[in-house]
C-alpha cells in the first residue's frame, strides 16, 4: 500500500496485441479481490491515534484513494514520507492475516492472462506480494497508485492500463467496490460492475451493474469476457442483481 514499487507496466516486446479486438477486465483490488477492509480499517485507526486525528473522520477519507492524498487532506502539515514510513510499518505487521475474497482465485483464473489487470490505490510490491501467499494467479499488468500523477476518481490509471493492454476503454469492464474507483471509470468511458461488498448499494449505485459480492458477479464477469456482441440485459444503473447469473 505504501512501499515504492515499479510502474507495473510491461515490457514493449511483451505487450498483447488485442488492438483488433476482444475485451479486458480491470480489477480493483482492496475490498474487491482482496479482503483488506478490516486490516487496513485498523492500520489507518493505529495511524490516526499516532498523529491525534479522528480514526473516524480520517477513515471515510481512504476508500478508492491513495495514501498519499489521504495524509495530504487529512495532515497537510505532516512530513508526507515520514507518514509514508509509518504507514509502512503499520501495514506490513497486518498483512499475514488479509484473506481473498470468496471467488477470487477461480474467477481470475478462469480468465485469459493477458485480458485482465488489477488498478490499485494499493502499491504494486504490496499487491504481488499478497497474491504470492495467496496463491492467486499472478496478475499481467498492475497499474497501482505511484504510476498515476492523480489517482481515483481521475481516470488516469484505468487509461494506462487499457492502453498498456492494447484496448479500447470501451472494451474493458471495471470492477469496482468504491465510489471514487466508479467515478474514475465512467470517466474513461467504461463499463462499471460495482461490488457493494465494502460500501452501502447506493454508494456505488452508478455503476452499470451492481452485486452484492465479487462471488455473486462472476458468472457476469465471465459472460463479458467471452461475449463479441455486448453484454446482454444489463441492469439500470444503480440497480443491485439478485440474480447474478441474468
Amino acid at each position: 500500500m505504501i512501499s515504492k514499487a515499479n510502474r507495473g507496466a510491461p515490457a514493449e516486446g511483451d505487450a498483447p496485441d488485442n488492438s483488433l479486438g476482444g475485451r479486458a477486465v480491470l480489477f480493483d483490488v482492496d475490498g474487491v479481490l482482496l479482503d483488506s477492509m478490516a486490516v487496513y480499517r485498523q492500520v489507518w485507526k493505529s495511524w490516526s491515534v499516532v498523529c491525534g486525528l479522528d480514526p473516524d473522520e480520517v477513515w471515510a477519507l481512504t476508500p478508492g484513494r491513495r495514501p498519499t492524498d489521504t495524509i495530504r487532506a487529512v495532515a497537510p502539515h505532516l512530513d508526507l514520507s515520514d507518514e509514508i514510513r509509518r504507514l509502512t510499518i503499520l501495514l506490513d505487521s497486518q498483512l499475514e492475516g488479509l484473506p481473498a475474497m470468496p471467488g477470487a482465485a477461480e474467477l481470475l483464473a478462469s480468465i485469459p492472462p493477458h485480458t485482465w489487470a488489477l488498478v490499485t490505490s494499493n502499491t504494486e510490491g504490496v499487491v504481488r506480494a499478497c497474491f504470492r501467499r495467496l496463491r492467486l494467479p499472478t496478475p499481467y499488468l498492475v497499474v497501482d497508485g505511484d504510476a498515476v500523477e492523480l489517482g481515483k476518481p481521475h481516470p488516469e490509471g484505468f487509461l494506462k492500463a487499457a492502453s498498456s493492454l492494447r484496448m479500447t476503454p470501451s472494451n474493458c469492464l471495471v470492477v469496482e467496490d468504491a465510489p471514487a474507483g466508479v467515478m474514475a471509470a465512467l470517466a474513461a468511458g467504461m463499463t462499471v460492475f460495482g461490488i457493494s461488498s465494502t460500501e452501502p448499494a447506493d454508494r456505488v449505485g452508478a455503476a452499470h451493474r451492481v452485486f452484492a459480492s465479487l462471488q455473486e458477479a462472476v458468472p457476469a464477469i465471465q459472460r463479458w469476457v467471452g461475449m463479441p456482441d455486448g453484454f446482454p440485459g444489463a441492469a439500470p444503473s444503480g440497480a443491485v442483481d439478485s440474480d447474478s447469473s441474468r
